[in-house]
């Protein structure tokens, strides 16, 4: 670990690949960088293990709150990862066999005193889908299968239904079908490719046409206010990359009670920043990689979510 100088590690895509404007991790490392944090910028191909030791080879990095000239890359930086105070780990999904794998690494660096926000077990075991089928009580009607008639019962059953494959993100690859749909059969044989993996289906919410909400979770506890994605006109899918249009709310009573149903069980898993997506009165997913929502939140109701954060992480830091 590192003296009086805290080091902020950041395992990201690429930086000169984000939106300034609406990219979560430039608004954490913001923070972090105003309360006089250095930032290391890591990207997975940076990181390795040699005699059971997990290593680091990125880079310093200097971040502006600049929509043309948000970053500027320093002097590379080495090392072993727990020489790190803290590391976010804020890669997008795919959440494929190489992330997994880069979550082995950060456990390592977390095995020797290393804060890795979130904690690399949690992100292999919480999948964003799956995950809600721990709150039946909180979640729409549902059934995970790769059976093609399962799935298709459970249709017919619904008359309509939102079907998506359990490893996707940002709106890619969710269905709405009817039963009566020409094209149900083969959806579903692509979405489980034929019967070879998993999809979830979910009955159709009709409240989104009020929008998918996003709310934060910071160490289990609620942002006070939320962040409601508006499907554009024709369209299903509140994802602000899918042209869904993004309104900031207050939090209903329901809202309240799903987060405080899910986010303990979070924190006690070591989730310090979670996503819950909330159509209507219904948890529809649990999102823990890396999710998004601070700087449209910030903007709606001027706040600095990032901020509350790091208050959390150097509380946790205390502790360690």
């Amino acid at each position: 670990m590192s003296g009086t100088q805290k080091l902020l590690g950041v395992v990201m895509d690429p930086i000169e690949t984000i939106t300034p404007a609406k990219d979560s991790t430039l608004a954490m490392m913001l923070a972090a960088q105003s309360r006089g944090w250095t930032l290391v910028y890591l990207r997975q191909n940076d990181l390795s293990v040699r005699n059971g030791v997990a290593l680091g080879n990125g880079a310093n990095l200097t971040v502006a709150d600049d929509a043309t000239s948000w970053f500027e890359i320093g002097d590379p930086w080495s090392g072993t990862l727990d020489e790190l105070d803290v590391i976010l780990m804020r890669k997008d999904p795919p959440f494929n066999i190489e992330y997994i794998y880069t979550t082995y690494i950060l456990e390592l660096a977390e095995r020797l005193g290393a804060l890795v926000v979130n904690k690399p077990a949690s992100l292999r075991d919480i999948n964003e889908k799956a995950s809600t089928a721990w709150f039946p009580d909180c979640t729409p009607r549902s059934l995970i299968s790769r059976e093609h008639v399962e799935l298709r019962a459970f249709l017919e059953e619904e008359g309509k239904i939102a079907i998506k494959p359990l490893d996707g993100m940002g709106g890619r690859s969710i269905f709405i079908v009817t039963s009566d749909d020409q094209n149900s059969n083969v959806i579903i044989e692509t979405l489980t490719d034929n019967g070879s993996q998993f999809a979830l289906a979910q009955q159709f919410i009709p409240e989104i046409e009020d929008g998918d909400k996003r709310i934060l979770l910071i160490n289990g506890s609620p942002v006070d206010h939320t962040l409601a994605r508006i499907p554009a006109p024709g369209d299903s899918r509140g994802n602000l990359v899918m042209g869904a249009r993004g309104e900031g709310r207050e939090l209903t009573e329901r809202d309240r009670e799903i987060a405080d149903r899910v986010g303990p069980v979070l924190r006690d898993k070591g989730v310090m920043f979670a996503g819950l997506d909330i159509i209507g009165d219904y948890l529809t997913e649990i999102n823990v990689t890396s999710p998004t929502g601070i700087r449209e939140i910030d903007r709606a109701f001027d706040l600095t979510i990032s901020d509350t954060l790091f208050d959390a992480i150097d509380e946790r830091l205390q502790k360690i």
